[in-house]
């Protein structure tokens, strides 16, 4: 359209040229960048074949200069073992020792090489060296000890500090101690090589371990009294009786676990074995005191198998005891029934064997250190509880035609005993950190796996891990409670029967007697009430008798109120109170319900309260006073 326009304005006609000069610049630049270009890539056609070469030499250089390193690295190898064998031949221990140190610097410093074959020859040569001056260093502290009189396989006699005449002895020690402490080679290795006698043998693991602790008490006294000072001297932080400990327990952890694994099917052995196992591991951290933070043995008794068998034991030697203390021939009897002061519970024999067994149990597994492992064996502990409950049931069956009888009596005590004693567990500190640790494994922790209230519950420290079975036990404790008063109440009423049938419209006036006395035909059954509320006192634990009587006193309210009171017709003489005729129609009006009394007159409720009645209803009170024979019909 521009060029079809005859005649172009000034600007655009200036903007028109300027792009034709710019278009031909251009074409000017891509003529030279073209080539450019072609120069250059001749130029690298021509320069490839040394570009090559170059490569080639720069490959070779660095192929050479990695032997070289390589050989250099071999070289200082090499001058370090011959260091080394040239300071052992001239006896200067120090710097052999500086040299292997040098070995094992280097060692650390090909980690990250691949080459595989100049590492593993460089860690033979320091496991060489290091062997050898191990076993010189050994042979010369050993010489050193027996000049010492140790390993100590008796109890000593005396004092075994160094005495001032022995200082070369001594300033020996020191030096000793110090070279292999700078070896890095823990020195349990060497204080205990002397006591390890072959005993891998012998399958009475008493004998073993208890030779064990011997050993640790023999030596004690010369750990701290001649090794410590020098390991003090020596700036380290080692402990010198906790080393031998440590080298000592390295054998009896190897013993017990290869025992452990052996003795899965002999259950006396296997029993045994646990025992003692638990014993010393008591023994090693009360006698020896060593320390909670490293492993003693019980992490042996952890593992899967060994767990489970000893779990499977734990329950089968449980029910055999049980079996046993409920057939035995003072089960339902109690130790402390001659001491008052100690019966307050009148817990029978098999009741109190029974949680002494549960307890035994918590102190074997208290001190395992896996929290999860202690939730096991509680567990357990449950289980046995609610077994012992159900057979207690059985027994109790047995016994319900007679619930005054002793042994009813005792079964009751049992459960009310066991149920008070789960209570204090309940509280007690390790049985609420358990509490929290099944809180935290949530449905790990507990078979079945607990509820949302329920965690929740625990978390708080509302409630306890022992609640299910404390509501089951309350259960049990109320229903026997309900059968023996059941029972008392049947014979209660039996003699009272006479006081039933008593015709009170026969019986004299109260001015007609000088002084109140009870009713003859009522004698019989208050001498019950006594004779039966004596005998609960006296076979029965005192919280239990507290139930008891209350109960007892609340059905015999009832049955005197509804079977004789409102049953008999009722003359002035015993009759609650006196009222002339106009009192007795006003007040029967007043009781009367809402819908028949007269307006404006206050609640039946009020009325009775102003007469000092507030456990009757209207209703009953209206029912005691038509029974007034004295009180004409209307």
């Amino acid at each position: 359209q521009v060029l079809t326009v005859s005649s172009l304005p000034p600007k655009v006609s200036a903007a028109l040229s300027a792009v034709e000069d710019a278009r031909c610049s251009l074409e000017a630049l891509l003529q030279r960048e073209q080539l450019t270009f072609n120069m250059l890539h001749k130029h690298l056609q021509d320069a490839q074949p040394w570009m090559d070469k170059l490569e080639q030499t720069c490959n070779q250089v660095d192929f050479i200069e990695r032997h070289m390193k390589y050989l250099r690295c071999l070289q200082h190898i090499e001058e370090l073992s011959a260091t080394v064998q040239q300071c052992l031949m001239t006896s200067s221990a120090w710097e052999a020792i500086r040299a292997v140190d040098s070995m094992a610097a280097l060692d650390y410093g090909l980690n990250q090489s691949r080459c595989s074959h100049l590492q593993n020859f460089l860690q033979a040569t320091l496991s060489f060296w290091h062997k050898i001056m191990k076993d010189r260093l050994t042979s010369d502290f050993e010489k050193l000890l027996t000049q010492l009189h140790w390993p100590i396989v008796s109890p000593p006699t005396q004092s075994l500090t160094p005495t001032p005449s022995c200082q070369e002895t001594e300033g020996q020690l020191e030096l000793l101690v110090g070279q292999l402490l700078a070896l890095q080679t823990s020195l349990a290795l060497w204080l205990s090589s002397q006591s390890k006698i072959n005993f891998f043998v012998c399958f009475q693991p008493e004998w073993y371990l208890t030779q064990v602790l011997m050993w640790m008490g023999n030596n004690s006294a010369f750990m701290e009294e001649t090794i410590q000072p020098v390991l003090d001297r020596g700036r380290t932080t080692l402990s010198a009786k906790v080393e031998l400990c440590r080298g000592l327990l390295s054998l009896v952890q190897e013993k017990v676990a290869s025992d452990a694994s052996k003795l899965l099917y002999d259950d006396v052995l296997f029993c045994h074995l646990v025992e003692e196992v638990l014993q010393f591991e008591k023994e090693l951290r009360s006698n020896h005191s060593y320390p909670a933070e490293l492993p003693g043995v019980l992490h042996l008794l952890l593992e899967d198998a060994v767990l489970q068998k000893w779990l499977t034991m734990e329950k089968k030697m449980a029910v055999e005891k049980m079996d046993a203390m409920l057939s035995a021939e003072r089960a339902w009897s109690s130790q402390y029934k001659d001491i008052s002061d100690m019966d307050d519970l009148k817990a029978p024999d098999c009741a109190e064997t029974f949680m002494t067994l549960l307890q035994v149990i918590t102190e074997r597994y208290r001190t395992l250190p896996c929290p999860s492992a202690q939730l096991k064996f509680l567990e357990l502990q449950k289980e046995l509880v609610d077994d012992f409950r159900i057979r207690l049931t059985q027994v109790m069956k047995e016994e319900s035609r007679c619930p005054l009888g002793v042994r009813y009596c005792a079964i009751l005590n049992a459960v009310n005993y066991i149920s008070t004693i789960l209570g204090d567990w309940g509280n007690d500190v390790f049985f609420l950190q358990l509490q929290q640790t099944a809180v935290s494994l949530g449905e790990e922790a507990v078979p079945g796996g607990l509820g949302i209230m329920e965690m929740g519950r625990l978390a708080s420290l509302e409630g306890s891990l022992f609640d299910g079975l404390l509501a089951l036990l309350d259960r049990l404790k109320g229903d026997m409670l309900g059968r023996l008063l059941d029972f008392l109440m049947r014979e209660i009423k039996e003699k009272a029967k006479p006081y039933c049938q008593e015709r009170w419209l026969s019986l004299p006036s109260q001015q007609d007697q000088s002084t109140m006395s009870l009713s003859s035909t009522a004698c019989p059954m208050m001498l019950c009430v006594r004779d039966r509320l004596l005998n609960l006192h006296q076979v029965l634990g005192f919280s239990l008798f507290h139930l008891a009587w209350q109960g007892l006193a609340e059905r015999l309210d009832n049955f005197l109120y509804q079977d004789v009171s409102s049953q008999c017709s009722l003359n002035p003489p015993h009759c609650y109170c006196s009222y002339s005729v106009s009192e007795r129609a006003n007040n029967k009006r007043l009781l009367k319900p809402a819908d028949c009394a007269g307006t404006g007159d206050p609640p039946p409720e009020s009325a009775l309260n102003e007469l000092g009645v507030f456990c009757l209803a209207p209703c009953d009170v209206l029912i005691l006073l038509s029974l007034r024979t004295s009180w004409f019909p209307s």
